[in-house]
């Protein structure tokens, strides 16, 4: 499932940590605090999971946006938006 993880993390060391866990889930940075891939549905909530686990619910905020790809084919940018350098062909070229 395309899946969308998108965050606001005000200490270094937690934003690192939640990073790692979404780059080792097999999503791809597209800009600081935001990251996309293909992702198992059961490995969705895991990562949910473990991610909330870290947050501080009081000052951070985490998003996990799964999108079928029709959906996804209708997502506008604009300017430097999207870098699709980050994002890996695989993922690129089921949708564009």
């Amino acid at each position: 499932m395309l899946t969308w993880l998108i965050y606001d993390i005000s200490v270094d060391k937690v934003r690192n940590r939640v990073a790692r866990l979404c780059k080792n889930a097999g999503l791809y940075r597209v800009q600081k605090s935001v990251f996309l891939g293909d992702v198992e549905s059961n490995r969705v909530d895991e990562l949910h999971i473990e991610c909330e686990e870290l947050i501080d619910e009081q000052t951070d905020s985490l998003y996990v946006f799964p999108m079928c790809a029709d959906d996804f084919k209708k997502v506008r940018t604009a300017g430097n938006a999207f870098d699709r350098e980050l994002v890996s062909d695989e993922i690129l070229s089921k949708f564009f």
